[in-house]
């Protein structure tokens, strides 16, 4: 199953206590703040939009197959932290594009993955390990193995608060008996805290053939002690020859395409909502975000599957839920196998929006609207392990209101979105597989402005300042040449 795409900018946090000096030096969170909104503070708005420029274009040099540039940089006092699909750390600088140091691990993942920067530290993680770098040199300040000998990986921006620093495996390969596990970390040391299984370790009863879980991106904290996860799908998908429609794994698979609440300080769950149980063709979710909408703390999610929802974050009662994209009726037919009627679901068999559709990427919010890229494509299905995407794969980029799940407007795309939109001042961002970044009055939709990359975009994208960072390309795909792309706006 394809790793969705992760995003980051700059935020200020209170001192937490993670690096030395944090508290007198502002934080990078994946996803700008604690509660994933993706807001991003700047001088970029609808007004002064159409002044950015072409800045600099800093090329990216790791070798291999075929490698996904999808990370968002982070961006700190002056200087653009990024990882690249090896696991290599760069700094750059944020004014000029110079490459200040590098720390090179050649390490592929399959991504989602990225860095943080708390204090003087830069977290991050390897396929197999956590790391914690020195800020000004890339020196390494201690490694934490978290990855066994199975097939799984870390493939997730790190989360962080009050000293912890959150990580969790993913499963990617299929050959059974693979367990994503979200892992707790002491900031200071890496030491392990605690651990928690995002499926049981028993895999719903056959571990040579299933496997399942772990957590694509970075958590949500309400600071008040609870963190917020979204927990990928089950495997096999949809089942084998011998175990059609995922027989191997009876029951609905928990906690897989769930939104889980746990307690930070001790891993312990909270509640859970699971949103397409024993799923057979769709996939996990995107980072919760947690918002406010009359008078109600909750928490927003959406990811593969095209459905979003929203929960009440304290006791997790389901507000609402709202398919968004291309439906055709295929939403519930996890629940169909579960229930011992996998006779109705006849092959070949196209679901949209099914693994290869639905949002890839992290969502933003503005208020009580979430901004959402959602890609019209499909899976056709023509045995238990025989998958295909199949569709146009053109993209919507929708304005929900998170308090009642009513679109408010929508804007048609020619190509799919498969990074995360952000928000700054009145303005919506995000880039395009065609190659196109552009931005969207956040109140209309209308687009006000857009400019062609250098090749196509996977996503990956920064603003703070006058700045707006975007990545462009993936190695080894039409003969590109990853780089990053920074637009400023004129003087």
């Amino acid at each position: 199953m394809a790793a969705m795409t992760l995003a980051g900018c700059s935020s200020s946090e209170p001192s937490a206590g993670a690096g030395e000096g944090e508290g007198a030096h502002p934080t990078a969170l994946a996803n700008v703040d604690l509660a994933n909104t993706r807001t991003a503070p700047s001088a970029i708005d609808s007004a002064s939009v159409g002044d950015l420029e072409l800045a600099w274009s800093l090329p990216q040099r790791t070798k291999g197959p075929y490698l996904r540039y999808i990370a968002s940089p982070v961006v700190k006092d002056g200087i653009v932290f990024l990882q690249d699909p090896s696991s290599n750390v760069e700094a750059v600088d944020l004014d000029s594009g110079e490459l200040l140091w590098e720390r090179r691990f050649e390490d592929p993942v399959s991504g989602p993955n990225g860095v943080i920067v708390i204090g003087r530290v830069v977290y991050g993680a390897t396929r197999t390990r956590a790391i914690a770098l020195d800020a000004e040199t890339g020196e390494e300040l201690w490694s934490t193995p978290i990855v066994g000998d199975g097939t799984e990986q870390i493939a997730m921006a790190p989360g962080y608060h009050d000293g912890r620093v959150y990580l969790s495996t993913a499963t990617f390969a299929g050959e059974g008996d693979e367990v994503g596990v979200l892992w707790a970390l002491d900031a200071r040391t890496g030491r392990k805290l605690w651990h928690f299984d995002t499926v049981p370790r028993g895999l719903w009863g056959n571990p040579e053939i299933n496997y399942g879980g772990g957590i694509d991106f970075t958590p949500a904290f309400d600071g008040e002690g609870s963190m917020f996860i979204g927990v990928s799908g089950p495997g096999p998908v949809p089942g084998t020859a011998r175990y059609p429609w995922g027989s191997s794994r009876p029951g609905p698979n928990l906690y897989s395409n769930s939104i889980v609440k746990l307690d930070e300080r001790s891993g312990e769950i909270e509640w859970f909502h699971q949103v397409t149980p024993h799923a057979v063709c769709a996939g996990g979710f995107g980072p919760p975000v947690l918002a406010r909408a009359g008078g109600r703390k909750i928490v927003t999610a959406v990811g593969l599957g095209g459905i979003a929802v929203a929960l009440d974050s304290a006791s997790g009662e389901l507000l609402w839920r709202h398919p968004l994209g291309i439906h055709n009726g295929h939403d519930h037919d996890g629940l169909l196998a579960m229930r011992g009627e996998a006779e109705r679901l006849k092959l070949p068999l196209v679901s949209y929006p099914g693994i290869y559709g639905g949002v890839f990427g992290p969502i933003s919010l503005r208020g009580s609207t979430a901004y959402i890229a959602v890609n019209n494509g499909a899976v056709r299905v023509t045995s238990q392990e025989s998958l295909e995407a199949v569709g146009s794969y053109r993209s919507e980029l929708i304005a929900l209101n998170v308090g009642t799940g009513k679109i408010e407007w929508k804007h048609d795309l020619p190509d799919p979105i498969l990074g995360p939109t952000t928000v700054t001042n009145d303005l919506v961002l995000a880039s395009s597989l065609g190659g196109d970044v552009f931005a969207l009055d956040a109140d209309s939709g209308e687009r006000v402005w857009g400019a062609k990359l250098p090749d196509h975009s996977e996503g990956g994208m920064a603003v703070v300042g006058k700045d707006l960072l975007v990545r462009s390309g993936s190695f080894g795909l039409y003969g590109e040449m990853p780089r990053l792309v920074a637009y400023r706006l004129g003087e």
